[in-house]
């Protein structure tokens, strides 16, 4: 015997959901601009359900995979009942430009972390974005003040450039003075090929 089927409409229109990855541990849910809800993860040891669901910086769901924090996302926004994410959240912001840094880096091959950006457990410096400015702070610099720059890829770049200017320091090093970290670095440092012009004497 066929099974009957109803279908419920929603009283407002439900807009598709979109995840912004920020990091492996931490993605935006959103309802096409709007922030609804956010996943991230517990670290903490022993912890059964480490994934959360935050909305206003407060955790409303525990799971123990990510999808199922995706599905309570879904299914609470599509019947209305999920809590509304107050606009323009200050979180919101630093996570964008958390996203911006993590994509240069990994373009580069470098590893975004709490205190900075490094390449093979190397600190190469910072990257961040005042007022719509942004900076970059190599490692190297003795007095850690920011330069500015255009954009999360040309402060990116100029870390990478930095890095490049002390392999080549390393070249110049005795090689009996080399710890086996700056081996390491020297091993997989690749100099980029200058542009030669032949001269005819």
């Amino acid at each position: 015997m066929p099974q009957a089927t109803t279908t419920v409409t929603p009283a407002k229109e439900v807009q598709e959901l979109t995840v912004v990855e920020i990091s492996f541990y931490d993605h935006e849910i959103r309802a096409g601009q709007k922030l609804i809800a956010s996943i991230s993860y517990d670290h903490a040891d022993f912890v059964t359900q480490p994934w959360l669901v935050m909305v206003n910086g407060e955790e409303i769901h525990r799971a123990d995979t990510w999808a199922k924090c995706h599905n309570f996302i879904t299914w609470h926004y599509t019947q209305g009942t999920l809590p509304v994410q107050q606009p323009f959240a200050p979180s919101t912001t630093g996570n964008e430009i958390k996203a911006d840094i993590a994509n240069e880096c990994e373009k580069f091959g470098f590893e975004l972390l709490d205190n900075g950006i490094y390449h093979h457990d190397v600190k190469l410096g910072e990257v961040g974005c005042t007022d719509g400015q942004w900076w970059f702070i190599p490692a190297s610099s003795v007095h850690q003040q920011k330069v500015p720059c255009n954009s999360a890829f040309d402060a990116v770049l100029s870390l990478s450039i930095d890095e490049a200017a002390s392999c080549e320091e390393l070249l110049d090093k005795p090689f009996d003075q080399l710890t086996a970290e700056e081996w390491r670095i020297l091993l997989e440092y690749e100099p980029v090929p200058e542009s030669r012009e032949l001269v005819v004497a």
